[in-house]
């Protein structure tokens, strides 16, 4: 027995002496480079990534050899199988942009796998040399940019807002890819404070663009894009790293690993985050709670922490950030308030959070994070009315103030997803300006929720007499019929302008969009309008629960950019239509309305009803 146990001994320890030695953890400084023309099948080395906690782990690899011109044109990617805890995860989201090392040296980031029910944890791994070449373009804007309004959408709904259309339809096309090909590893998207049916309906937009979307836990809530203290240290090759596209109160971040780390630069992901070519986004540290093992979606599950930089490159074959450097984001507070049948609060949050600044993703943005204020409430109800007041400050602007009312209905869109396309569709119109780009210094908006469908239509009017006299006032009773309720009747006295020419005109009872809607079609054909006439258009805008009274006049008017032409003569009509060019774009109505006053409601006012009248 003793002697069995002496040799067990001895073989345990020659089977230990025979073992590598542990690899040593790569650390941020200048490192050797594996040329991509050494490897060899066969070649082992290791790649470092984080599967739980915040400290990565040596994950075996084994050179397969080379898939040529994967990425593209001379753009190769080495073939790689993965071991160690990687045969059970298999490649999982997250991963992408491990640091692989031969020797020493660094050969590239893994960056791809194969699509679908891969048995084997096999890779592909981005040169180095490929991804150092990430800064060679700084100003160029790549044109297959991930966006959101480039997902594919097979169906669109017939709804007043272009965000909202896009997310909505994005849900009827599904893009799986064939299981026997090579693809870029999905980044994961964490959400964190955000509820289930926000996640449903915006996922397919963003699985569209190669993103795994996840719910998170609690991730850092700091308000301030600033770099924590000990940025100098952080992102270390192998730890993970995130893209912040908003925190606070609710946050998004999209998860890789890094790769390299030179002391000040950092790269990562092995493949692009959406793009988008030269960005300025918050970026921070991650810590892993787990990384789910499966042979369809593997992924790994995290949370944005501290903020220590900004990514300052999003291309192709991986993205750069800058330690120590700071993004500007857009603070947003919402207040959400929730009245009762007696028109007294009962229930009240305020919510604050940044958002990510970019043309195209902002208003995305903020078109998500309303949607998600307003869901998940108790009081949630069928016959539900929302009133919505915003104020945007603008850097060295004037600033906008919105207001609008919407109500529940047969729509097929809820009356929330609704509201929340109107907001990010004000925020698209100044970001997507040709001319210049915004700078916003806060945005806060305050909606009130009331347990009943508030909506009123203009039914009928009447007037003692079709013919007025110029300068008179004439007594007017508008009659309208709200939802499930009795008649409305108001009774006011309309001012008849003394120099009205004589001769038959209208008087026009309508709603906010009736008298909108010229002036929007203008400002949106304007090729050239800057971000002072977009504001100015935007504030122009009447409020949805108001009642509007106008005089109507047989006379042409022109919306030209933010401005209105009313009662235009002939001959200056002649000029501006000589001026006209391709950029000097207006657009003309045959009559012109002339706002005369308006009649407050609590409720939201559609359609309209036009009384003629003879001015003697």
């Amino acid at each position: 027995m003793k002697f069995a146990a002496l040799v067990v001994a001895l073989v345990g320890s020659s089977l230990l002496s025979a073992q590598e030695p542990a690899p040593v953890r790569p650390k941020a400084g200048k490192v050797q480079i594996f040329k991509q023309s050494d490897l060899k099948p066969g070649m082992k080395g290791y790649a470092w990534t984080v599967l739980a906690g915040n400290e990565p782990e040596a994950i075996p690899v084994e050179i397969i050899g080379i898939l040529k011109n994967q990425w593209g044109p001379n753009q190769d990617v080495i073939l790689a199988k993965m071991g160690g805890k990687a045969t059970r995860t298999n490649v999982a989201g997250g991963m992408s942009g491990s640091p692989v090392y031969i020797d020493g040296k660094l050969v590239g980031a893994v960056a791809l796998r194969f699509s679908v029910f891969s048995p084997d944890a096999i890779c592909g791994i981005t040169p180095i040399e490929l991804m150092l070449e990430v800064n060679d373009f700084d100003n160029s804007r790549p044109l297959d940019a991930r966006t959101p309004e480039k997902a594919v959408a097979q169906e669109s709904l017939s709804v007043p807002s272009g965000i909202l259309a896009q997310v909505l339809s994005a849900g009827a096309s599904a893009n799986v890819t064939s299981g026997s090909t090579m693809v870029p590893i999905e980044t994961p998207l964490t959400f964190a404070g955000f509820h289930e049916n926000v996640l449903r309906e915006f996922s397919p937009l963003f699985q569209q663009m190669g993103m795994t979307v996840a719910a998170g836990g609690a991730s850092s809530t700091t308000l301030s894009a600033k770099p924590a203290p000990g940025w100098q240290r952080s992102l270390q090759p192998g730890d993970a790293v995130t893209g912040v596209l908003v925190t606070g109160d609710m946050s998004v971040s999209g998860m890789c690993t890094v790769t390299y780390n030179d002391g000040k630069h950092v790269l990562a992901c092995g493949h692009s985050f959406f793009n988008l070519g030269p960005v300025d986004m918050p970026m921070a540290k991650a810590d892993v709670l787990m990384t789910l093992a499966s042979s369809f979606q593997p992924n790994k599950m995290g949370n944005a922490t501290e903020i220590v930089g900004a990514l300052k490159q999003d291309r192709h074959s991986a993205i750069m950030g800058e330690l120590g450097s700071t993004a500007a984001m857009v603070p947003v507070s919402v207040k959400v308030r929730s009245f009762g049948d007696n028109n007294a609060i009962r229930n009240e949050k305020d919510l604050h959070f940044n958002i990510f600044v970019h043309q195209k993703w902002t208003p995305y943005l903020m078109t998500l994070t309303l949607f998600n204020s307003l869901s998940g409430l108790n009081d949630f109800a069928d016959e539900t009315t929302y009133r919505m007041s915003g104020k945007v400050e603008l850097d060295g602007q004037p600033g906008m103030n919105l207001s609008t009312m919407l109500a529940s209905s047969e729509n097929p869109a809820p009356a929330p997803m609704l509201l929340a396309g109107w907001w990010g569709d004000k925020f698209n119109r100044l970001f997507l300006n040709p001319v210049s780009m915004p700078k916003l210094r806060s945005v806060d908006a305050t909606i009130d929720i009331f347990p009943e469908r508030r909506v009123a239509s203009i039914e009928n009017a009447w007037i003692p007499s079709s013919e007025v006299n110029a300068g008179s006032e004439v007594p007017v009773k508008v009659f309208l019929r709200p939802y499930r309720g009795e008649r409305l009747e108001r009774d006011f006295q309309l001012k008849i302008p003394a120099g009205l020419a004589k001769g038959e005109h209208r008087i026009l009872l309508s709603d906010a969009d009736t008298l909108n809607r010229m002036q929007t079609v203008a400002g949106l054909s304007a090729r050239f309008i800057d971000i002072p006439q977009t504001v100015s258009l935007i504030n122009q805008e009447r409020s949805n629960n108001k009642l509007y009274i106008s005089l109507v006049e047989p006379r042409p008017t022109v919306f030209y950019e933010d401005k209105t032409l009313p009662s235009l003569p002939p001959s200056v009509m002649n000029v501006m239509q000589t001026g006209r060019t391709a950029s000097r774009h207006f657009v003309t109505s045959p009559e012109s309305a002339v706002e005369q006053g308006s009649i407050p409601f609590d409720l939201m006012i559609e359609g309209s009803y036009s009384l003629r009248v003879t001015v003697k």
